[in-house]
């Protein structure tokens, strides 16, 4: 997953043991911080990327479905279904995957520890998402009861391009964006950035924004907010 780019809750480190995967009637590697797993060769094509042989990316999900909550399988199918070249670190390829792909090989691979949490995941994930932020955003305003917003949104004034913003409520012109460290650290995309919400504000936009440490806090505040947008624009 590491290695095409799928977001993971864990950072590789140096004591982590490197997992090889051999068909099921090979013998799995005996050797120190090495750990084996057999797998049907029916269930995962190989592919080489980055010089290294890997399971394919659906592949590479199932197989760690075991370590992953519903929320970050969500945020996993995400990036495999992201036709967007912006979403950062992925793999070759856009979609790396389809929605009935993954369906599909759920179905012909059956029962495996996990599955239920990537059958559960496979409903909330949405096409076009640009970062694993934008997806824990959109899964926190779901939690908190609130309507689910709309990914990807592109405002038009009279035919005219004015922005594409992460998350939004068209009908309210209520816009959700999230601020990673590079819209604060880069001169020129911070001037954009500026520009946009002023432009989106000239057409009756409610800009709200948020940061990660709004969502390590639970995003108390950004919801707050967001309740008050929809009360005054219902």
């Amino acid at each position: 997953m590491r290695l095409w780019g799928i977001p993971f809750p864990v950072m590789w480190s140096l004591t982590e043991a490197l997992e090889v995967i051999v068909p099921s009637d090979a013998a799995s590697p005996r050797t120190a911080r090495v750990k084996g797993r057999r797998l049907a060769r029916s269930r995962a094509d190989t592919w080489i990327l980055q010089g290294l042989p890997v399971v394919d990316p659906v592949a590479a999900l199932f197989t760690c479905a075991a370590e992953v909550t519903v929320a970050q399988a969500v945020a996993a199918i995400d990036a495999l279904i992201t036709t967007s070249s912006a979403y950062p670190g992925l793999g070759p390829g856009r979609p790396m995957a389809s929605t009935s792909e993954i369906v599909d090989r759920l179905e012909s691979w059956g029962r495996f520890p996990g599955s239920g949490t990537i059958k559960t995941a496979v409903p909330l994930a949405r096409e076009r998402v640009e970062s694993p932020k934008e997806t824990e955003t959109r899964l926190m305003i779901v939690a908190a009861g609130l309507p689910e917003p709309v990914v990807q949104w592109e405002v038009r004034s009279e035919g005219r391009f004015i922005a594409r913003v992460d998350l939004a409520y068209p009908e309210l012109k209520i816009a959700i964006e999230y601020e990673g460290d590079g819209h604060r650290t880069e001169r020129a995309q911070w001037r954009i950035d500026i520009r946009r919400q002023r432009d989106l504000e000239d057409g009756g936009w409610i800009v709200i924004r948020l940061t990660e440490l709004d969502l390590s806090e639970g995003g108390a505040t950004v919801l707050g907010r967001l309740r008050r947008a929809i009360a005054a624009r219902s």
